[in-house]
């Protein structure tokens, strides 16, 4: 290369290099292009595109129902999401040695390593369906593919792997023996010993008789009991998980579906199963995102974040006598992290957040810090007061929200959904705070949550601690999102409260009802739960957990 730059290493060659390896080597299995990157984040150095789970994952038989062509197009999908050789199960080479001769080639042009074809005749079936009455194909016959395959490649690096099923169909050591030894000739670089024996009493003794003349390859798919430091002892080069990430999927896919269809309801599975994001970072949305800012015109961010983190949460005692509330631990980061993360996740990377108790104890960088010098004898309201008064800027939507309330991201995008000036988070299960006896922030709307509360607009109209319990439709979570051109307006009633002195001590859900009584329109977006505020030492408990 013209800059002195060393070239990478060819995938067909660290191939050759796992088949050629002093120690045993592993594949794991992949279907598609997200479990190849799935195993390649495990730490597996080759993939084994299996016939049944690529037959599988297109809902059909592993009976050549799948044609080469779509097998060839979910390689592709495979071979640009990872950057580990794959070794395709080509199962007999979709024919005779004019299709394995093709073949090759276009694995070839596909930056797939290796191909381990099986000399079975077309169409095949799964081994592991009655191989005692599965026919073998002519040894002449399979070895006029492995030459036509060894011909057309255009890398020499490029293997062909030969899949000996003899054990399978029943014909024993002895024919295994003899077809390897032709398929050596033929110019195999390797061979995969096949046994549907639930010990590897086969593969030990085909091993021990032919010795190293090529590289073994074993498939422990049945006799997985076996201790692994057997396949080393014995000599074996590669050994392949071969259906495993495909089992465990459709395990934990059948799990949640019957949750879902049982409980009519995401609540019980969505902490159990990976989060969109993850599905985003497996997909590799950053780098499309790092694409976007180099190559599209910059945007600012549509909203920025106020979070009122001024007191010092006295319930929990020991834990804030050097460190406000929002600062205490939760698995391993502060409170306020894990509320920083998540808007970081939805996109709100401007956040402003409002000290009192013990300032020199935040430490969390790129964030905007204003102090309530009289957080001992005010509240929320005045803490908010203070960041608006030190962020004049009304060109974007503004979320408020609390230093003690953690929360999955899901919410903050509900509330930038609606077309409304004032936009909160109410819960719909309320009645475990009346239950506690813990004070809350109860509203009462224009409709209680049901069916139609999702095809019409909810408004407030009360927010109280005091609400009688049968005007109670929910609690608010804490989150107003205020709209830019309504910032001027919610500025000027903040302002209007904190200069009286009888709100010293106001609370927000006070500025709701103020707003309310001002014939402001407050939209109400229902949930349910997703959310922890944490006021006690259990709650500490609790966001662990939760987070």
């Amino acid at each position: 290369m013209s800059d002195g730059a060393i070239p990478p290493v060819r995938r067909t060659t660290r191939f050759r290099e796992l088949l050629a390896s002093p120690s045993l080597e592993f594949l794991i299995e992949a279907h598609n292009g997200i479990s190849a990157r799935i195993g390649e984040e495990a730490g597996f150095r080759g993939i084994w595109a299996g016939g049944l789970c690529m037959s599988a994952q297109y809902g059909v038989r592993d009976s050549n129902e799948a044609s080469w062509t779509q097998v060839l197009e979910m390689l592709e999908f495979m071979a640009d999401a990872t950057t580990l050789p794959i070794l395709l199960d080509g199962d007999t080479g979709y024919g005779n040695f004019n299709n394995v001769r093709r073949l090759v080639r276009k694995l070839e042009q596909r930056g797939v390593a290796a191909v381990c074809i099986e000399d079975k005749l077309y169409p095949k079936t799964n081994s592991f369906i009655d191989g005692d009455r599965q026919q073998l194909a002519d040894i002449d016959e399979f070895c006029s593919r492995i030459k036509a395959g060894k011909d057309a490649q255009r890398d020499d690096d490029f293997a062909i792997i030969t899949r000996v099923e003899a054990f399978i169909a029943g014909w024993g050591l002895g024919e295994a023996l003899r077809r390897a030894e032709a398929y050596h000739a033929a110019g195999s670089d390797g061979i995969l010993i096949h046994s549907a024996l639930s010990r590897p009493s086969e593969v030990l003794a085909f091993k021990k008789e032919w010795g190293d003349r090529l590289p073994v390859v074993i498939v422990p798919t049945k006799y997985h009991a076996t201790p692994t430091d057997v396949f080393r002892e014995a000599g074996f080069s590669i050994a392949i998980w071969a259906n495993h990430l495909l089992r465990a999927a459709v395990t934990a896919m059948q799990e949640t579906a019957r949750t879902i269809q049982r409980e009519q309801s995401l609540q019980s599975v969505e902490d159990r199963i990976a989060p969109v994001r993850e599905l985003f970072r497996l997909q590799g949305a950053s780098e499309l995102q790092e694409a976007e800012e180099r190559y599209l015109p910059k945007r600012q961010d549509r909203s920025r974040a106020v979070i009122l983190a001024a007191s010092r949460g006295s319930a929990l005692g020991a834990l804030t006598e050097s460190r406000p509330k929002a600062m205490v631990a939760v698995r391993g980061q502060p409170l306020l992290g894990h509320i920083v993360a998540a808007y970081n996740g939805a996109g709100i990377k401007r956040i402003t957040v409002v000290r009192g108790y013990r300032p020199e104890a935040f430490d969390l960088p790129a964030l905007t810090y204003v102090d309530n010098p009289d957080y001992a004898d005010t509240s929320e309201l005045v803490s908010l007061s203070v960041a608006l008064g030190a962020d004049p800027d009304d060109s974007r939507d503004l979320v408020v929200s609390y230093g003690d309330v953690i929360f999955k991201r899901y919410i903050l995008e509900a509330i930038e959904e609606p077309d409304a000036d004032f936009v909160v988070a109410v819960d719909t299960d309320w009645r475990d705070s009346v239950n506690r006896g813990r004070a809350a922030d109860y509203v009462r709307c224009s409709q209680p949550h049901s069916r139609r509360a999702f095809y019409q607009p909810v408004w407030l109209e009360a927010a109280g601690e005091d609400l009688p319990e049968a005007e109670i439709h929910g609690e608010w979570m804490g989150f107003l999102r205020v709209a830019a051109p309504a910032l001027p307006r919610l500025r000027a009633v903040v302002a209007a409260m904190a200069a009286d002195p009888g709100n010293r001590r106001a609370k927000l859900h006070q500025l709701l009802a103020e707003l309310v009584r001002r014939g402001e329109k407050v939209r109400v977006v229902y949930t349910t739960g997703h959310w922890l505020d944490v006021d006690s030492l259990d709650d500490v408990v609790a966001a662990g957990s939760f987070a």
